[in-house]
């Protein structure tokens, strides 16, 4: 007989169970993970039929999980967890192996920003997108944001669907925490050098208040190496201090200390996640490199920050924002290409997974200036050579009809 199709479901040696059971009973479920691998050397997807390949990796910690096949994501339904779209949608297409390298023990990948600092050296900033790049040339290494947008990609949380409805600080931690049990940074397992920000319960306080306590406890200076780690959090609010400011978080009490200098530096880098807009109608979220003083409080030595909305869809302009809060309204399934370090990529500001073959939607927001000018021209060029369907919006005039063509009501015969 054969198994039952559908998103979200698996076939791993034999059994046909659902994606999400596996990934929470995965001790349990390992013996059933080493003999495919051993008698098969893979799993199986049941998004469609024929079934597609999964890899089956193993970390070092022995814990196994499963991951798309390379190559083979936009074969997968756009409901399925190991959809991906193909090259030319993201801007992970800029790394090299050497960057961001998938084995079957795991990814690892390979991080700009030094967890150790040595102290008697001089400290340099060296975040990728501040980095003189020759796009021919693929990238060796992942910035800050590189790494939250890898995040945010694997989670697939740059994705919406009509049956999210809504999504909380909460649905993000449990698909990012899972990401950082598969990850190696720099050598280091991520799960151990990233604190992710926990979302806030009265049940859960004591237990969130001893992780973060003991995230801390690790950070400090041994010898002449300052330990550092990282946070990933959802900015509150940016309080003034005496040497700077202090960063407040959603869900955490503790505050991340920041001097003058670097916030200026990054609010430069990430205007729009520092701007109003942010703040009033969206969230911006934040992956910092933290170091703990000799006072123990958390001191930011780099950070990088993501404006998203409210719902956590990444944005690269407040514009993007209302146009992804319209898509949602108008219950379409969309994603949002995500740029990682590579500023100058041509990306589509977002794509409508819900047509086929997908349509895209671009939102112009500025007028006049010659670069933007010729990326609007690039784009067009490409969307009518593709023959793809393509909605803009003008942010000047109103938006466009964003329904679904199907659900449109006919318009009255002339």
């Amino acid at each position: 007989m054969h198994p039952t199709s559908g998103p979200g479901r698996v076939q791993l040696a034999g059994r046909t169970m659902q994606l999400a059971w596996l990934r929470e009973h995965t001790t349990q479920a390992a013996p059933l993970f080493a003999r495919a691998r051993a008698e098969v050397g893979h799993a199986w997807c049941l998004c469609r039929r024929p079934a597609l390949r999964l890899v089956i990796r193993c970390t070092r910690a022995g814990r196994y999980h499963l991951a798309g096949w390379p190559g083979e994501g936009e074969q997968h339904e756009t409901t399925c967890p190991f959809h991906k779209l193909g090259p030319g949608h993201s801007g992970r297409d800029r790394y090299s192996t050497q960057a961001i390298r998938e084995t079957d023990d795991g990814v690892f990948i390979r991080l700009t920003t030094p967890l150790a600092r040595n102290l008697d050296r001089p400290e340099t900033h060296e975040d990728a997108q501040d980095e003189p790049h020759d796009d021919r040339h693929a990238r060796r290494a992942v910035g800050l944001l590189g790494l939250l947008h890898w995040l945010w990609e694997e989670a697939r949380l740059h994705t919406w669907q009509p049956e999210f409805r809504h999504r909380t600080w909460h649905h993000c931690h449990a698909l990012l925490r899972r990401q950082l049990r598969e990850t190696t940074v720099n050598g280091q397992g991520l799960d151990s050098v990233l604190h992710l920000v926990p979302p806030f319960t009265p049940q859960a306080a004591a237990a969130n208040t001893a992780a973060l306590e003991a995230f801390r406890a690790r950070l400090g200076r041994h010898g002449t190496v300052q330990q550092r780690g990282m946070l990933l959090g959802q900015i509150k609010d940016v309080a003034p201090t005496p040497y700077g400011v202090a960063y407040r978080l959603a869900h955490q009490r503790t505050p991340i200390y920041a001097r003058a200098a670097l916030h200026a530096r990054a609010t430069r880098s990430y205007r729009h996640a520092f701007s109003k807009t942010a703040a009033e109608h969206g969230s911006r979220v934040a992956l910092f490199v933290v170091e703990r003083s000799q006072g123990g409080h958390l001191v930011a030595a780099d950070l990088a920050a993501m404006l998203t909305t409210r719902t956590y869809i990444p944005a690269d302009s407040s514009y993007e924002v209302v146009m992804a809060d319209a898509l949602a309204a108008c219950r379409r399934s969309f994603l949002k290409p995500i740029r990682y370090d590579s500023a100058d990529t041509v990306l589509p500001d977002f794509v409508l997974t819900d047509l086929h073959p997908a349509a895209y939607v671009e939102v112009y927001g500025i007028h006049g200036r010659e670069s933007y000018e010729r990326r609007k021209a690039e784009k067009r060029a490409f969307y009518q050579h593709q023959r793809a369907r393509l909605i803009e919006w003008d942010v000047a005039r109103p938006l466009p009809d964003l329904t679904h063509p199907q659900r449109r009501r006919p318009g009255p015969h002339p």
